[in-house]
């Protein structure tokens, strides 16, 4: 019988970013970088660069349906994505095109802009809640993202433990916090994972990058976990890599001026060739 070759192919749901930083463009760079193959469904088109937001256009809810279900019943992805969002319509079309097939999915609650412009609504951030959180495999909010999603202090580890459970009770099955926006020499994201005797956590740190380049961080780093999995890895061993490519992508843009704002990681700074699989 003849052996068909195939690539590890992500499905990326998530928002247009005219700057080329963040959303759809960062999820492709990321993708390419580390030789997976990205599809994409696109649910906004923002216009926006370095120095924030200053526009967005949520595309209908059918169309983003329409586009998940072209990619995934066509292309068979390994893994899915889901970044920006926009409204309840949305979140909705989403969870009803996921929930007719079985994939693991990498959810990114992005909420609000490096910059603090609002790219989820409100009701839109309860219905992620009900509809997709019980859906996904991991969910990798920030600081910021996990107040907002829980009402709850982070300050101290158990609280951060507290908000975890509070998010796995709703369905999700693990939740990494990312600590990127605390003070301090290191990063340090905690992964809460579900397992006989209860919640566990692992920490995954990295030395900081002190650069204002980091617009687009939160999108290249789910988008790595989700290439990593897409590429036969673990959870944990995907997480531990794609912080390693972030840290490294961050270092290595540390001092390119690209706009006057936050600018994007380098995301191209080793990428390698497009990985082939072979099979029966």
């Amino acid at each position: 019988m003849k052996q068909v070759k195939s690539y590890p192919i992500v499905l990326s749901i998530a928002g247009s970013d005219s700057s080329g930083g963040a959303g759809i463009q960062a999820d492709l760079k990321t993708f390419s970088a580390l030789g997976v193959y990205g599809a994409t469904a696109i649910t906004a088109i923002t216009a926006q660069n370095t120095l924030g937001v200053h526009a967005q256009y949520a595309l209908d809810a059918q169309m983003v349906y329409d586009q998940i279900c072209a990619v995934v019943d066509d292309l068979h992805p390994q893994v899915v994505k889901i970044g920006m969002l926009s409204n309840n319509d949305i979140v909705t079309a989403v969870a009803e095109a996921l929930s007719k097939y079985s994939l693991p999915i990498i959810l990114d609650p992005v909420m609000i802009s490096t910059s603090g412009h609002r790219l989820l609504s409100e009701d839109a951030q309860k219905a992620l809640k009900r509809h997709l959180l019980p859906l996904a495999t991991l969910v990798t909010p920030n600081i910021p993202e996990m107040m907002a999603l829980t009402a709850m202090p982070l300050t101290t580890f158990e609280d951060k433990h507290r908000a975890a459970h509070h998010l796995m009770e709703y369905g999700a099955t693990s939740v990494l916090l990312k600590g990127g926006h605390e003070e301090g020499n290191t990063k340090s994201d905690v992964l809460f994972s579900s397992s006989p005797s209860g919640i566990v956590s692992t920490i995954f740190s990295s030395p900081t990058v002190h650069t204002r380049n980091t617009h687009g961080t939160g999108c290249t780093l789910s988008a790595a976990i989700a290439a990593f999995m897409a590429r036969g890895a673990s959870m944990s061993d995907a997480i531990a890599e794609a912080k390693r490519y972030l840290t490294e992508a961050l270092r290595l843009g540390a001092d390119v001026t690209v706009g006057s704002g936050f600018g994007p990681v380098n995301h191209g700074f080793n990428p390698i060739k497009m990985i082939i699989n072979d099979g029966e």
